[in-house]
């Protein structure tokens, strides 16, 4: 499966301070179905809706919803760069609304430092999943799994936001471990046969033949006057 990392269309959150615990939060728009993505792909609602589903259950239910600043290139969840927890995603018609809570780690404390002086941040999903080619989009498949959603920040271009996807990587999950598996392009070597090979032989060997030909039937003045002198020798004897 492919390691896809998108920015649903113009995410950007809004950040809160809880007044029971004084907890920092983002909440907005984390998700959305049903549109084609700038990076060209198009996640039908069914396919986010199950994804989602899932990683509610297994995750967001047991606290285990950690997300990074920025988007790492595997699809494994680094605790050491987590910068928030997301502790609810619902959906209403074909976007999901989520809400993270901003951690007290060196990452969320960076997040916390870009809230307060002003920074707009925005969320952007990371899932692994195959893609079906169509003329007006890439089709996310069936087989896709949310990961996380992540925090990015946004650069001037909107084209360049949330721009990579590995594609040149497949992942696989073992033993609860994302490995990437990279496929190398293999020349396909084509043995000759026996007759194959005696014809190859046989014709680099009218080549030479040729060749040999070639370069003794050329006129050479200097040969001339040795092969006269020679003739005249012999009629003198």
């Amino acid at each position: 499966m492919k390691l896809l990392i998108d920015k649903h269309q113009d995410l950007f959150t809004e950040s809160t301070i809880d007044e029971q615990d004084g907890d920092l939060c983002i909440h907005g728009i984390f998700l959305q179905g049903n549109i084609k993505n700038r990076n060209g792909r198009f996640y039908p609602a069914s396919v986010l809706d199950k994804a989602v589903n899932e990683y509610v259950s297994t995750y967001v239910k047991t606290k285990r919803s950690l997300g990074e600043l920025n988007h790492p290139d595997t699809p494994a969840i680094n605790p050491e760069r987590a910068s928030h927890l997301i502790t609810d995603l619902q959906r209403e018609g074909d976007n999901w609304y989520g809400c993270a809570k901003i951690l007290s780690t060196p990452m969320g404390t960076i997040v916390k430092g870009l809230i307060n002086d002003g920074v707009q941040l925005a969320v952007s999903s990371r899932g692994v999943g195959s893609m079906t080619k169509t003329e007006s989009a890439y089709m996310v498949d069936e087989d896709y799994q949310l990961r996380t959603i992540d925090i990015v920040t946004d650069p001037s271009a909107p084209e360049a936001f949330v721009n990579g996807i590995y594609e040149g990587a497949e992942w696989i999950c073992q033993n609860d471990e994302w490995v990437q598996v990279i496929e190398e392009a293999k020349k396909e070597i084509k043995k000759p046969t026996i007759a194959e090979a005696f014809a190859e032989i046989r014709r680099q060997d009218l080549l030479l033949q040729q060749e040999h030909k070639q370069r003794y039937q050329k006129h050479d003045p200097i040969s001339d006057v040795i092969a006269n002198i020679l003739r005249g020798s012999i009629h003198d004897h």
